[in-house]
């Protein structure tokens, strides 16, 4: 059997779509940070640039790439251009997405379509790129899920649906790699509500603009999970409490968290009427009237005890399941 070895941060280059806001872009700064070198991929070349240009003045290492995940090609063109600017590629991280709020029941199917395209089939096409590469000299893939991986909400029926996919496709892969001992770490980040660009860069067939059901938490923390899951190997890394808890709910008491269906819906809709347009679907845009959130937690206290040892790990986990128990039981 070959070991699986994963290189120190700052012996690393990884690969990063979805760079030029939120996520992508804590992820590869604070790579950069540590000392590795990063590709960043986008639609939005400008954005892209303003990301890059921040790492390079606090000295990291970057090169950016401009391109669509929705095109299988693009991401073999990304391979080839990281291999180009650094020689090898150690991480490669699927991060784009882009969300569509309302009933599925107004939603046209082609932008259901158009968001499996990014959401579902860009993780599939980066996947499929970066395992041929990796299976020869080892290295960590890194898909980002959702916590509506494990649990559908409404008003983000076609989001969920595709986080759900990528959940399926990703364990999948996984078993497969382990299968024929391969050194590929395949794993699988389910964050909870972040504070980026995704609202208003989303579809909205609501009447108002949508928001994130609290609580929020900082890209930053997402940003922390990824890169322990590139140094040390992990299945999967719940990004929130709040992520844990509701996927624990969604197995143990279904029904529960059906009856709570009202209550995310409010918790999606704010006080401000909606706009037309702008918004990341089709083309790079946002949309200028989504309120920002009030309060956001710039770390995820059960992030970090998942990532400092097994110990802390089971200790963590047991307070959430704890938590998700005691809710179930007191609904009946």
């Amino acid at each position: 059997m070959r070991k699986l070895n994963l290189k120190p941060l700052a012996e690393q280059v990884l690969v990063i779509t979805g760079g030029s806001s939120g996520i992508g872009a804590a992820t590869g700064r604070a790579a950069a940070r540590a000392g590795a070198r990063v590709v960043l991929a986008g639609r939005d070349a400008a954005e892209l640039d303003k990301v890059a240009e921040s790492i390079r003045t606090d000295g990291g290492q970057v090169t950016t790439v401009t391109m669509d995940v929705g095109i299988e090609e693009d991401h073999h063109r990304l391979l080839q251009a990281a291999l180009e600017a650094y020689g090898s590629v150690d991480t490669w991280v699927n991060n784009a997405g882009v969300s569509i709020f309302g009933p599925l029941q107004s939603v046209p199917i082609e932008d259901q379509r158009k968001l499996f395209e990014t959401d579902y089939w860009g993780v599939v096409y980066g996947s499929l790129t970066a395992v041929p590469y990796l299976r020869e000299r080892g290295g960590a893939l890194i898909n980002v899920g959702s916590e509506v991986s494990d649990r559908a909400i409404p008003m983000q029926g076609a989001y969920s649906a595709a986080k759900h996919a990528v959940k399926g496709f990703t364990d999948a892969l996984r078993m497969e790699l382990m299968q024929e001992n391969l050194p590929v770490s395949v794993t699988l980040i389910k964050p909870g509500s972040i504070d980026t660009d995704y609202t208003r860069r989303a579809r909205n067939y609501m009447d108002v603009e949508p928001v994130l059901p609290p609580p929020i938490y900082s890209p930053e923390a997402v940003a922390q999970a990824i890169l322990y899951a590139a140094h040390k190997p992990q299945r999967d890394l719940y990004v929130g409490s709040a992520a844990k808890i509701m996927s624990s709910l969604g197995h143990r008491a279904p029904g529960l968290m059906d009856a709570l269906g009202g209550w995310l819906t409010r918790h999606q809709r704010s006080d401000v009427p909606a706009t037309e347009g702008g918004d990341g679907l089709y083309e790079p845009g946002v949309r200028a009237a989504t309120p920002s959130p009030s309060k956001v937690r710039r770390h995820s206290y059960y992030t970090e005890v998942n990532t400092r040892g097994k110990g802390m790990f089971w200790l963590g986990t047991g307070a959430v399941l704890l938590v998700g128990t005691v809710l179930a039981r007191r609904r009946h």
